[in-house]
């Protein structure tokens, strides 16, 4: 939620401005900012409206402290704050101002990758109240499908065949899809590394959660609070009884893994995989890529065309592999 100050109209550098971004309810409180008062405002690089402060001469008693709302205007969720930000947000996955975007991203590539879904599709299923939530989408029909605009028979097979295939991603898939906030495709791969399946997930408390290696409190928070939402677990509940598969496989202890505690930054181009492909091969086997090369570092994959890390790897006396060496490694621990 992101408090707007409206304002009678006023003229700055020649543009007449009637809002302002307040932020959050932490600079609302900051600057002892209240209903009706008199503010000194100026446009931030010429372009933003800011707001300065208050202008306390002006006060006449009858002004009103501002809160955020404990609820969502939208949908009426209790908000959350989640630790270490400022922010109030609504995390109900079936917010209807947030219901585009969510589906946006439980579509995509990096999660159910559902493909012939896009924005413009998301916007007509919307528009014609045939999905409220992502488990709405295991719902439709063909005949549901070829209604909409520009929408063939053959168009709506593959979008359906497509729904279908989701059902069985792997469980990281499903939670990244879910869009918890701070949890990305690699935080995904942690928990689900870690969990079973995703009914244990929901169980644990954020102690738990914060014994995971890379799991800080922040996103610890950010999960259970997302879990605490029951219109999320309700969503959830409705894609379990759709038939999408939520059980992971058997987990693994990280330091089972071949690669465990080894750290990986990839320079040039690969030819046999992209960036992606490889950094999720080191994952899957419990190392770790970032983007910049440190005294941590414990391989540096160089590609055609190297940048600057190969030269600091030298330097600081990192092992350097080939995409061939890089091929090698991996093919030691395949089974």
């Amino acid at each position: 939620l992101t408090p707007i100050a409206i304002m009678q109209p006023v003229q700055i550098g020649g543009v007449t401005v009637t809002h302002a971004s307040l932020h959050n309810q932490d600079e609302i409180n900051k600057k002892d900012l209240r209903i009706g008062d008199t503010i000194l405002i100026q446009r931030a690089g010429d372009v933003i409206p800011q707001v300065v402060k208050v202008i306390g001469g002006k006060r006449t008693g009858n002004e009103k402290p501002f809160t955020l709302p404990d609820l969502c205007p939208s949908c009426g969720s209790v908000t959350v704050r989640i630790e270490g930000e400022v922010a109030q947000r609504c995390v109900n996955m079936d917010c209807p101002a947030q219901l585009k975007e969510h589906i946006k991203h439980f579509v995509s590539r990096g999660a159910m990758n559902i493909d012939g879904i896009g924005e413009k599709i998301i916007s007509r299923l919307i528009d014609s109240h045939l999905i409220h939530d992502p488990s709405d989408l295991y719902r439709l029909s063909k005949d549901q499908l070829k209604a909409l605009d520009r929408m063939g028979a053959k168009s709506a097979d593959n979008v359906l065949g497509a729904i279908e295939r989701s059902k069985e991603a792997e469980l990281d898939k499903l939670i990244y899809a879910l869009g918890i906030r701070h949890v990305g495709e690699h935080t995904s791969k942690i928990l689900a590394s870690h969990f079973s399946n995703i009914e244990s997930l929901i169980r644990a408390d954020e102690s738990t959660l914060m014994a995971i290696q890379d799991i800080g409190p922040e996103i610890a928070s950010s999960i259970a609070s997302f879990f605490r939402e029951q219109s999320n677990l309700l969503v959830i509940n409705n894609l379990f009884n759709a038939g999408v598969a939520h059980r992971g496989k058997q987990p693994v202890r990280p330091s089972a893994l071949p690669l465990s505690g080894k750290t990986f930054v990839f320079t040039g181009t690969l030819r046999n995989f992209s960036r992606n492909e490889a950094s999720a091969i080191v994952e899957s086997k419990g190392g770790k890529t970032t983007s910049s090369v440190s005294r941590k570092t414990d391989y540096v994959i160089a590609g055609d065309d190297p940048g600057s890390k190969l030269d600091k790897a030298r330097d600081l006396g990192v092992a350097i592999l080939t995409e061939r060496e890089f091929s090698s490694l991996l093919a030691a621990f395949e089974e």
